[in-house]
């Protein structure tokens, strides 16, 4: 029985009398008016209570008879009497009239509606006195309410909030501990009904019931407490519902802020005792109102400092929004977690941490900012202050890492704010110098590997800053002249690269530069911050004067003063100076003599001493005269003789940078040194003789007569009979032959015609191991290849020091490298030597073409086919070999130390099957297109040498290269062409990426201008210009695909490298289209090649009339078709889609080993291969390979690119050769294979370079030994079992 309907209309309040006109009173009752005394009013009353209590809905002649009555009794008069029993008794029958008339109430009008409630509600306050007479109608009253439901009635008002909170306030209000479970279970029935049945639950409303929990209300009325904790775990799901799905955010605000005061509260248990309502709380968290999210964030902070074991659910919460698109809420995020980390760091736990640290990396700088800050905070009280024990250390342990490490970042203000944290929280600069010192010493001894790289690149770039305002400083001491302003308006660029903001801060630079102009006080103030001798006191004072003569009083904010702090920050030396360098010399020597607190910071004595010279070493770079003490180089002395070589080749190093003035200052440290250096020269590791050889030139001025001492008595004692007593020698002669060719050279040539190519290069004395491997770690590789890998750089070194080729000893040299890479490594071709060291003469050969290249002089000699052999190395078949080939070849593209032709060579990473590998290379163009591009924007004089410098310029070379790529047989085939494009695309897409100085079209030009010459590699054979022109046919068809503003017209004519290309011939005219139309659109539309698109086979380089290398042996001719093909004809019909490619997952670039998962099926059955990792994932299967016409054995990096054991049986066993298995590029399709079969037949097989194998991974993954059989692709599985064996055990 209850108001939940609509109630219908009833009579009107004059209402419906008697027949006499009267108003109807129950039997005995005389009427009841203002006439009467109080007491018989109550007296007359509790007979009409008696009445309207017997009655029942059904008494349908009753009802009507006493409507007049009911009516009555809600008049003025009774609702505000004085007399509170008048007043209990006329709601009793009030509550009485509810339910007899229900669900239609007698009183129609919303205001008298309004007014009967509000007054049943004050009564109700009657409930507080359980002692009282009168309690128990107060009670029947509350339950009358209950059981009727008739505050329900007030839905239909507009204003029933009103009424709710004050029955609710009243409710919470008079319930005290001497009441019983009956009147709090009418009280909980009375407002769950309220709060369950109504539209929704107002903000108001649900304050009245939430301020209930609240600790403080908890400890006055701990009743109201527990009755507001039962109703709302009975409620929780209609208000959760009505929280969420209010339109009005600031409510939903409203509501978790007073949650979030309840939850947050130091002694609230809430969330414990109400796991609904903290379910419904944390939902807020996810709120589509920006405030609300915020707000949810916010409370965070206080509920892990006042309630640490509700971490666990706000985990996860955080971690959301610590993704959320608003920058505000991730900064609030990082402010909740290190404000409760700093608070106590078990208040969080580490994923928490982990948010962190993923916010270091944020979009946004304010975010990032933040993140580093906490972060650094953080350390400095748990790492360097200790404040909560060894456990919370190791901890955050890893956050000085990871600080270090975001100076990777490219943005200039990620690199200043990791400058200015490492000075006042890593290695706080207002220590005192020892205590300075002995934080820096173990903070290097403990960093990670890139952490470490990354501090030495910070003090690189201070030091090279410091030296760009030194020479702006020297250049304010100079004339004023044209040049003079030229020079100092570039320094100053330079430097404002160097700070935040460049564009604001190249006006605040110039501004500075006026200044300093003017101010010869200042001047001398910076000279001092910047000398070599400032003192790390000096450098403080120094910072704080001009700071103090730069500030404006009547400017606050002065952002050109914090430009020039920001400046003075970065070239201050606030850590280093003499007295540091001393301090950490002894701290050095005190882990050498064991009586340091290594143990006690976590770090081992050995790593200590070897971090130490490490960290010595960096430092003897940048601050070089703070070196120059006795003590200090007495203490390196004792390094030397230590027998750790690492420690030893740091302490000679340092000797080197700094030990200038050692002959004239400490010639007792002199003559302890010279045999020392000596004895390294001569008997030490390789590294240490290079570095004693550089250390001889550099501090002695007899230098010619210390370096004699050692080149004779070496020069002498080669023997190649001991190969392993031969490397440290040759280290050595080769950097004295280099540092000093005037005195060296004519001797040296002797030993390298007599020794070093007759005696050790063309002979060899062992029989390497054939394991199959094509890469061996160093300390597996013979003696004697090493041998011959530090005899190649001995040529190179040699041919460096002369810089010359009068004798042609270049030329030599040049043919002697080529013949190595033709022949693979086996430059003897004896098949003596191992597959793993063949790999390393080829790398060595190929970056020693690369190093002369880097000498003019010899660039000029270097023809193009020994150019595009030494290309090839970046198409190994072995992975290392590729790795280390491009990064040596970045290395010297970035510092513009090669010609711009070996630029061209990263196009052909196109046909690298490893993914991360073409990314790299990709990698390397930008950084080499950028910096060229910005070398020429900052050098005005570079436009006259354009050609070499604009890395447009690389198209022809490009072409011209991949004209020659011996995987490039036959113009028309479309497999090849689409290789070409892969190419060719590989480094347009860089290169158009802007369309600057309509290079675009500049680019188009000089392709259409190459179709205008012939190839000067063999100006006279036609098959070798249609190749070129096809290319270039090829080329235009990207570059007009891919830009619409190729058409404009060039801004000049392009010049063309007259090494590769004729003069334009006048009458010559080339309109020819080399593609055809269909070709055309399969290129540009057709399928996609697949992620490797290295060619078939390993072909000679196509360069007809000049073949210098191509050697053939009779028993190579005749079918091109593989033996494993014929014994399974079924296998050449598989289309190339049928051919399985190699899953790339997971490797990342920065690793130097970057693991990678192969997917391939499990191989059964394979006695032949013990105990080794063999990936084939069949990307030769069942193709018929071109001109060389043997199928390739694909293998993967990742497993130390093993070949079958079979695979040495055939070269063992002495039958014909045509057999053995060739790793090359991805074999065609087998209408390819079959056409190049017709064309090569019975040609004599040339020897070229091994291109890389498809399935070819990446290594560092998985050991031979102990790895899994990996799996083969689904496709590969429709093989016949029998047909995939033979195919690995060839």
């Amino acid at each position: 029985m209850d108001f939940t309907a609509q109630p219908k209309p009833a009579t009107a309040l004059c209402g419906v009398v008697s027949a006499d006109g009267k108003i109807a009173y129950p039997p005995g009752v005389k009427e009841i008016t203002d006439k009467i005394t109080t007491d018989e009013m109550i007296k007359r009353l509790k007979m009409v209570v008696k009445t309207f209590m017997d009655m029942d809905q059904d008494s349908e002649d009753e009802k009507q008879q006493y409507l007049p009555l009911a009516l009555h009794l809600a008049s003025e008069f009774f609702l505000r009497n004085p007399n509170k029993d008048v007043r209990l008794l006329v709601a009793c029958c009030l509550a009485d009239i509810f339910r007899i008339y229900a669900p239609e109430a007698p009183y129609t009008s919303h205001d008298k509606l309004k007014d009967i409630f509000l007054f049943i509600t004050r009564q109700l306050k009657g409930l507080e006195d359980t002692k009282s007479p009168q309690f128990n109608r107060y009670f029947y009253l509350l339950e009358n309410l209950a059981w009727v439901k008739s505050y329900n009635i007030c839905f239909e008002l507009e204003d029933c909030n009103e009424i709710f909170i004050q029955l609710f306030r009243t409710l919470f209000s008079v319930i005290n501990n001497s009441h019983n479970k009956k009147v709090q279970m009418h009280m909980l029935d009375l407002m769950s009904s309220i709060i369950m049945e109504g539209d929704g639950v107002t903000q108001e409303l649900l304050d009245s019931i939430l301020i209930n929990l609240i600790p403080a209300h908890k400890n006055l009325n701990k009743q109201s407490f527990d009755l507001a904790k039962v109703l709302l775990k009975r409620t929780v799901q209609t208000i959760e519902a009505c929280i969420a799905n209010s339109n009005d955010g600031e409510e939903r605000l409203a509501v978790v802020r007073l949650l979030a005061k309840l939850f947050g509260s130091k002694d609230s248990d809430l969330a414990t005792q109400n796991r609904p309502l903290w379910q419904c709380f944390l939902g807020r968290f996810n709120d589509i109102h920006v405030p609300v999210r915020l707000e949810s964030v916010k409370f965070a902070s206080h509920c892990l400092m006042n309630h640490p074991d509700l971490a666990k659910d706000l985990t996860e919460y955080l971690k959301v929004r610590s993704h959320d698109p608003e920058e505000a809420i991730r900064h609030d995020v990082i402010v909740t977690i290190i404000t409760a980390a700093k608070r106590d760091l078990a208040l969080v736990n580490d994923q928490l941490l982990g948010f962190v640290r993923e916010r270091t990396l944020d979009k946004r700088w304010r975010v990032r900012k933040e993140a580093m800050m906490g972060l650094a905070q953080l350390y400095k009280k748990y790492c360097l202050h200790g404040e909560a024990g060894k456990e919370a250390a190791e901890k955050v342990s890893w956050i000085k890492d990871k600080l270090l490490h975001i100076y990777y970042q490219n943005s200039i203000d990620d690199k200043l704010l990791v400058e200015k944290i490492f000075a006042q929280y890593l290695v706080p600069h207002n220590l005192e110098t020892e205590e300075r010192m002995k934080c820096l010493y173990y903070l290097y001894a403990s960093l990670d590997p890139n952490a470490v790289k990354a501090l030495n690149e910070m003090w690189k770039c201070q030091n090279m800053l410091r030296s760009h305002v030194r020479e702006l400083l020297d250049l304010h001491k100079q004339p004023t002249s044209e040049a003079n302003c030229s020079a100092m308006f570039g320094k100053l660029m330079t430097i404002a690269k160097n700070l935040p903001d460049p564009g604001k801060a190249q006006d605040f630079v110039k501004k500075f530069n006026q200044v300093l102009g003017d101010d010869e006080k200042l001047r001398s103030q910076l000279e001092l911050l910047i000398s070599p001798t400032c003192s790390c006191k000096q450098a403080d004072v120094c910072v704080r004067e001009i700071a103090r003569k730069l500030a404006n009083p009547k400017q606050p904010t002065n952002p050109f003063l914090e430009m020039v702090k920001f400046l003075l920050e970065r070239i201050a030396p606030v850590h280093i100076d003499s007295e540091a360098i001393s301090a950490l010399v002894k701290l050095m020597n005190k882990s050498i003599e064991g009586t340091a607190d290594d143990e006690e910071e976590g770090v081992s004595p050995d790593t200590a001493i070897r971090s130490g010279l490490e960290l010595l070493k960096v430092l003897s770079f940048t601050h070089p005269t703070s070196f120059h003490s006795a003590e200090t180089y007495e203490s390196l002395l004792q390094c030397l003789r230590m027998e750790d070589d690492k420690v030893a080749e740091a302490a000679i190093q340092i000797f080197r940078n700094t030990g200038h003035k050692i002959e004239t200052d400490l010639p007792q440290i002199r003559s302890t040194l010279i045999p020392i250096l000596h004895q390294k020269a001569k008997r030490g590791t390789p590294h240490q003789a290079k570095q004693a050889v550089h250390c001889i030139h550099a501090i002695f001025t007899n230098k010619e007569v210390q370096l004699a001492q050692i080149f004779e008595p070496l020069s002498r004692s080669l023997n190649a009979d001991v190969p392993e007593q031969l490397i440290t020698p040759l280290v050595s002669l080769g950097h004295i032959s280099m540092l000093a060719p005037d005195q060296f050279a004519s001797p040296m040539k002797s030993v390298v015609a007599n020794f070093i190519v007759k005696d050790l290069l063309m002979n060899d004395r062992s029989t390497g191991e054939k394991n199959g491997k094509l890469w061996s770690p160093d300390e597996e590789v013979s003696p004697e290849v090493l041998a011959k890998v530090q005899a190649i750089k001995l040529l190179v070194r040699w041919l460096l020091g002369m810089k010359n080729n009068q004798s042609k000893s270049a030329n030599s040299t040049l043919r002697l490298l080529s013949a190595m890479l033709v022949s693979e490594g086996d430059l003897t071709e004896q098949k003596r030597i191992s597959k793993s060291d063949m790999s390393r003469l080829r790398l060595a050969a190929g970056s020693a073409i690369m190093k002369l290249a880097q000498e003019p002089c010899y660039h000029e000699i270097i023809t193009p086919e020994q150019f595009q052999l030494c290309a090839l190395v970046i198409n190994d078949e072995c992975y290392q070999v590729r790795q280390i080939f491009a990064q040596k070849l970045h290395k010297a593209l970035v510092k513009l130390l090669l010609p711009l032709e070996y630029m061209a060579i990263f196009a052909l990473c196109a046909k690298d099957p490893v993914k991360e590998r073409r990314a790299h290379a990709r990698q390397c163009l930008l950084k080499n297109i950028s910096i060229r591009r910005e070398y020429i924007k900052q050098n005005p004089m570079a436009t006259e040498k354009l050609l070499s410098l604009l890395p447009e310029y690389v198209v022809p070379y490009m072409i011209h290269l991949l004209a020659h790529d011996p995987d490039f047989t036959r113009s028309q085939d479309v497999d090849q062409l689409r290789d070409i494009k892969e190419c060719l695309w590989f480094m347009l897409e860089v290169l158009m990426t802007k369309n600057e100085n309509n290079s675009h079209a500049f680019m188009k030009k000089m392709a259409e201008n190459i179709k205008l010459t012939r190839d000067a590699q063999s100006p006279d054979e036609s098959k070798t210009n249609e190749k070129l022109y096809t290319v270039c046919d090829v080329a235009l068809c990207v570059i007009n695909s891919k830009s619409a503003l190729c058409n404009a017209d060039s801004p000049k004519d392009p010049v063309l490298p007259m090494k590769f290309f004729t003069q334009p011939e006048k009458d010559f005219c080339n309109d020819k289209s080399y593609i055809s139309e269909e070709t055309r659109v399969l290129l540009l539309t057709g399928k996609p090649k697949p992620a490797g698109v290295l060619g078939t086979v390993n072909k000679p380089l196509s360069a007809t009339g000049r073949k210098p290398y191509v050697r053939s042996t009779g028993t190579e001719t005749g079918s091109n078709i593989n033996v494993n093909s014929e014994l399974n004809p079924s296998t050449g019909s598989r289309s190339r889609e049928q051919s399985s490619e190699a899953t790339e997952t997971g490797v990342s670039e920065n690793e130097e080993n970057p693991v990678r998962i192969i997917s391939v099926t499990p191989v059964k059955n394979i006695d032949q291969v013990k105990n080794k990792e063999i990936n084939s994932d069949q990307a030769t299967q069942g193709n018929i390979s071109s001109e060389r016409g043997k199928k390739r054995t694909v293998t993967a990096a990742g497993t130390e690119n093993i070949q079958q054991t079979t695979d040495e049986k055939v070269d063992e066993s002495g039958p014909p050769a045509p057999s053995k298995p060739r790793r090359g590029r991805r074999p065609k399709s087998e209408s390819q294979g079959n056409a190049t079969k017709n064309d090569d037949l019975n040609k004599p097989i040339n020897k070229g370079r091994k291109r890389a194998a498809v399935g070819q991974e990446s290594p560092g993954g998985l050991e031979a030994g102990n790895a899994k059989a990996p799996k083969l692709q689904d496709v590969a599985k429709k093989a016949a079992p029998a047909e995939r064996q033979i195919d690995l055990q060839r």
